[in-house]
């Protein structure tokens, strides 16, 4: 595992201390954890909880909206 060091104000350090604090894990596993997420290709796992929340989507869920706008030819 590689290290690697950054530079930050010292109000961000502060704010990082006080996330890390709350989350209850270090600064740096904090920081790796915002990298991961940034990083990842995946749905949060709240998302992924919704699929197949419908039972079915309505057909009909645009009959009440009117008719399209013609578009303009390109």
């Amino acid at each position: 595992m590689a290290q690697v060091t950054i530079y930050l104000e010292d109000h961000l350090v502060e704010e990082l201390k006080q996330a890390a604090e709350a989350e209850d894990v270090s600064k740096s596993r904090w920081i790796s954890n915002l990298i991961r997420k940034k990083f990842s290709n995946t749905w949060p796992s709240e998302v992924e909880s919704l699929a197949g929340a419908w039972e079915s989507f309505p057909e009909d869920v645009r009959d009440d909206l009117g008719e399209d706008l013609v578009r303009e030819e390109l």
